[in-house]
């Protein structure tokens, strides 16, 4: 667990796991986009993939993306313009159609060995709710993040460890699958040992790091379970 290659350094938290030791690709979508300074501050990666508005984000930045895709709705003209002129792949779809961009681009990432997402939260809680749905599908960790908010998926028999160079205001386990068994989490106010969390009544809400802690570690035998980690607007409260 404590093995250096095996990791996904985030600006707030470095996050330790058997399947987290290879080059994350990035996913850029329509949601609330992250600040640019905390953009910047990302690991490299392998690939960057624009899900339509995520394009805008790509534009302001200066970030050139390796796959462009989407049905063009949400995205500036003039940036679904100049997203042509970038000489990668593009994939334009029409509006109607049974997935979202987020769902088509994960469906071209099935080779990323750890996807990223950002621009997934603060807009529409639908499409929020598809998107950690999707994730909770492949087979590779996925992270939803920014500088105000974190969901990791965490799958049967994984154990992954949380060091934080930013203390969180608030942590949630949100079940995935309809009930989580073996559930164990430490260093926080209302720890857990080997619980069962049920999707059906989510009770692992708002829980916080203890005092002088500087990490937590979250297991989970059987079923799928999403960590969350909420941070105030200004990004205070650092270790």
């Amino acid at each position: 667990m404590t093995n250096s290659k095996r990791f996904l350094k985030l600006p707030q938290v470095c996050i330790y796991g058997e399947n987290y030791g290879r080059s994350p690709w990035l996913l850029i979508t329509g949601g609330r986009a992250p600040s640019p300074d905390w953009l910047k501050s990302l690991p490299p990666v392998e690939e960057i993939f624009a899900a339509d508005h995520g394009l805008d984000t790509c534009k302001a930045c200066q970030i050139n993306p390796t796959y462009i895709l989407g049905d063009g709705d949400s995205a500036a003209p003039d940036t679904w313009n100049w997203g042509k002129t970038l000489g990668v792949p593009m994939e334009e779809f029409p509006v109607a159609k049974d997935y979202t961009d987020t769902q088509l681009a994960l469906q071209k990432m099935i080779k990323a060995p750890v996807i990223i997402i950002t621009g997934a939260f603060g807009g529409r809680l639908d499409h929020l709710y598809s998107t950690m749905f999707s994730c909770s599908q492949q087979t590779v960790p996925c992270v939803l993040c920014d500088e105000q908010e974190i969901l990791c998926i965490v799958r049967d028999g994984e154990s992954v460890r949380f060091d934080f160079q930013q203390h969180p205001q608030a942590i949630s386990l949100l079940p995935v699958t309809e009930s989580c068994t073996g559930v164990s989490l430490d260093n926080v106010r209302w720890p857990l040992k080997k619980a069962r969390l049920k999707q059906e009544m989510p009770n692992a809400i708002s829980n916080e790091l203890l005092p002088g802690q500087e990490s937590l570690t979250l297991s989970v035998d059987q079923g799928t379970l999403a960590i969350y980690f909420h941070y105030p607007s200004d990004c205070t409260g650092a270790v």
